[in-house]
This record gives structure tokens, sequence and C-alpha cells, in this order.
């Protein structure tokens, strides 16, 4: 039993030294490019498979019900558009509410702002809109994650967010 638990007294966490570098183990551990593609991989996977899911349900009862041309032109439109939002509503959900989309969770990773108070939904939109500025010029706005010592990409510095181990969070 360590002298805290013999004590009573609580555990506090102090710097490590290693090598001639102190660790502080209280310290976020920034997450990288492969470890957040890998969490985006999976929420786009899962993503797209509600919409093919739905969108095969909408073509089947297309396929029984016999309705104008025009009609089903502005059903793919309107398609389209909820589309989008859904995929817009999935990520600034899920960042706005816990955090984690349920990629992160699997990867034990979290979006926070940089001073770690709660990210509100518009902040979480701002992200979105980063991502998507990130990804335009041939993904561009990642390539700061390889550089930057918070491992921010275009999206985050944007925001004003970073993605933390789920561990240093807790």
């Amino acid at each position: 039993m360590s002298y805290a638990a013999e004590s009573g007294r609580a555990a506090v966490a102090r710097p490590v030294i290693a090598d001639h570098v102190v660790v502080d183990p209280a310290a976020p551990v920034y997450v990288g490019l492969v470890t957040r593609a890998i969490a985006f991989a999976l929420d786009a996977a899962l993503v797209n498979i509600v919409a093919i899911l739905t969108a095969a349900v909408v073509m089947l009862t297309f396929s029984i019900v016999n309705i104008p041309e025009e009609l089903r032109t502005v059903a793919v439109a309107a398609g389209g558009a909820l589309y989008l939002l859904w995929v817009v509503g999935y990520f600034v959900t899920f960042w706005a509410t816990t955090g984690q989309t349920p990629g992160s969770r699997v990867m034990h990773i979290r979006v926070r702002p940089t001073k770690g108070e709660r990210l509100l939904p518009r902040r979480a939109l701002l992200r979105f809109v980063g991502l998507t500025l990130a990804a335009i010029p041939f993904f561009a706005g990642f390539l700061m994650i390889l550089v930057d010592d918070r491992r921010r990409g275009l999206q985050d510095r944007i925001a004003r967010t970073v993605v933390v181990e789920e561990s240093a969070e807790s």
C-alpha cells in the first residue's frame, strides 16, 4: 500500500524526471495525425452507413409509388441537403455535447477548447467549417498537425481547440 493510501491523504501528481526531461503526468497528451485519421474514418463509415440505409428505404418506397419525374428531382435535391445537415449535425452535436464522436470514443481521444472550458455549439460548427477548409487544398490544412507543438490542424486553430488523449482528460 502506498504512503498516500495508508495516511488517508489524496495522492498528488508530481512531475517525474526521466532522462533529464520533466514529465508532468497531469499535462494533456496531444493526439497526432494517424490516430485522428482513424477516428475520422470510423465516423465517416458510420455517417455513410446511416445515409446509405436511409437512401435505400427512400428508393424502395419510390420504386413502388408512382410519382412524377419533377418530384423525384426535388426529392434528390432534398436528400442531398438532408445529407449535408446530417454530416454537419453529427460532428457538431457530438463535439459540443461530449467532445467525442463515436470514432473518437473508440480511439480514446477528445476535442476540447484550448483553455479547457466546454466546447460551445458555435465553436463546434466553426471547427467543422475549418475541417472542410483544411481538406480543400489537397488536405494541406492537416499537415500543420505534424509540426505544431500541440498537434493542431487548421480546424483546431480556427476554432481554438486541441485534441487530447481521453486518459489525459480523466
